[in-house]
């Protein structure tokens, strides 16, 4: 059995919650939330310190210093982050479903992730090239 099936959230290690990160950088994609009902709209503009080339967080250990409203996920809060994709891991998890089949825990890489379209490779824009009136423009419907 693997770790992910045998053990909750909390029960984890630092190096296996890490590893349920799939690495597709949704979680760093600007969004809106609507005030009236809490739906999350996702933009196809990347936080500006999200790296394309390493496909992560370019200053990860200090993300919540460097940028005030990163959230930092854990256990505690998985639950009441509604701003992660359908296909989040922790998320999954967190709602007792099982990774995608295309988990680069499941496949060995990130290669079947980013052929299906599940990552943002290729589809983003970094913020500090938007200007902040052209923001709500934008929103996009991730399908995938």
């Amino acid at each position: 059995m693997r770790f992910w099936e045998e053990k909750t959230l909390e029960q984890m290690t630092k190096k296996e919650w890490e590893s349920l990160c799939d690495g597709c950088g949704k979680c760093c994609l600007l969004k809106f939330e609507d005030e009236d009902d809490g739906s999350i709209s996702f933009t196809n503009i990347i936080c500006a310190q999200f790296s394309t080339i390493q496909c992560g967080c370019s200053v990860y250990s200090r993300r919540q210093q460097v940028v005030s409203d990163c959230i930092k996920l854990s256990p505690e809060n998985i639950a009441s982050v509604s701003a992660l994709p359908q296909s989040c891991a922790y998320r999954r998890l967190a709602n007792k479903k099982k990774l995608p089949k295309w988990h680069p825990l499941l496949t060995g890489s990130r290669e079947a992730m980013v052929r299906g379209g599940h990552a943002v490779d290729g589809r983003v824009v970094n913020e500090q090239h938007i200007h902040p009136d052209e923001v709500e423009e934008h929103i996009i419907r991730w399908v995938k």
